[in-house]
């Protein structure tokens, strides 16, 4: 039998209290308890333990070495203990009434209001607060508590994340752009006489700049401005290719080819807040969105071989 623990949970957040204000006096302020109780209460904790905690320098409570690791444990106790009762708050209450989802825009956003639709069908009592990003690993709304479920392209430090999907991006412009017409394959070169246009922080590569050398570049924060932009003959972008299949198979965007290479992809990774504690709403959307990801992905690698069988037919009847 596991033995009753001889701290209890208020003791716990106090002493972490303690280390996050700095004093004594800060951390009773913070929990609105008297100086002497958080005191009290940190005493008990290495009484109990026999071991110490805290050195006073001057008016700061520093931790010793022990101090540390038993912050770190108390924390952890802390976040499990508060992540458990929130958890059957909503399990108590059925499906959750409210659910945060952030998401990178680069994921294609007609497969992502499919999902959603889904769970509205499913779980019409639901509501969704969508959280579109394009600086998902910095401005994490998962570490700030602020999402239960995320898809991104880096899964940030702390979170599990799972492959969901691989996004392909091309260079494109509007088909009356001067790229389109050099009668050879573009270059570094034909394209630095360009506007580049970018999407503020949207690297297919996380830490691997996509950023061309050019005399001329225009940065917007929405891809929607990047694609009307690019459509209206401003300049040339790297652009998801999911994102444009309408302007793409309109003809209202064209690839352009490049000599030397131009690949680039981007992976995307769906992340929760705390998978274990997630409620029934968070984890059937995750669901869905790995089963329409699923079938996406096998739909495109179908009509990807079928067009190359086309093309190879073609070639040997000609």
């Amino acid at each position: 039998m596991i033995p009753a623990p001889r701290i209890s949970l208020e003791q716990w957040r106090a002493f972490t209290a303690v280390v996050d204000a700095g004093s004594y006096a800060k951390a009773a302020e913070a929990l609105h308890k008297s100086q002497s109780s958080v005191t009290y209460s940190v005493q008990q904790v290495e009484s109990l333990l026999g071991v110490q905690a805290f050195r006073i320098e001057g008016r700061k409570a520093v931790l010793t070495p022990t101090g540390e690791l038993l912050y770190r444990r108390a924390r952890y106790l802390l976040d499990e203990a508060s992540g458990l009762e929130q958890a059957s708050q909503r399990l108590s209450a059925g499906w959750e009434a409210r659910i945060w989802v952030a998401v990178e825009i680069i994921f294609p956003t007609w497969l992502l209001l499919e999902a959603l639709d889904e769970l509205g069908t499913e779980s019409p009592h639901t509501r969704i607060e969508v959280i579109e990003s394009v600086l998902g690993h910095r401005t994490d709304a998962l570490s700030a508590g602020a999402a239960d479920l995320a898809i991104y392209s880096m899964v940030p430090q702390g979170f599990l994340g799972e492959s969901l999907m691989r996004v392909r991006f091309l260079l494109v412009t509007s088909p009356e752009h001067p790229l389109q017409h050099l009668g050879h394959k573009a270059t570094m070169r034909d394209l630095r006489q360009h506007r580049h246009l970018v999407v503020r922080e949207t690297s297919p590569e996380r830490g691997a700049p996509t950023l061309i050398d050019v005399t001329q570049r225009w940065t917007v924060s929405d891809m929607a401005t990047s694609i009307q932009a690019t459509r209206m003959g401003y300049g040339f972008a790297w652009l998801p290719e999911e994102r444009i299949r309408g302007e793409l198979a309109s003809g209202a965007l064209e690839p352009i080819a490049l000599r030397d290479g131009g690949d680039r992809f981007a992976e995307l990774y769906l992340v929760f807040a705390d998978r274990e504690h997630a409620g029934p709403a968070t984890r059937r959307l995750a669901d869905i969105i790995r089963e329409r990801v699923g079938s996406e992905c096998a739909r495109s690698a179908t009509a990807h071989t079928s067009a190359r069988s086309r093309a190879s037919r073609g070639a040997r009847q000609k």
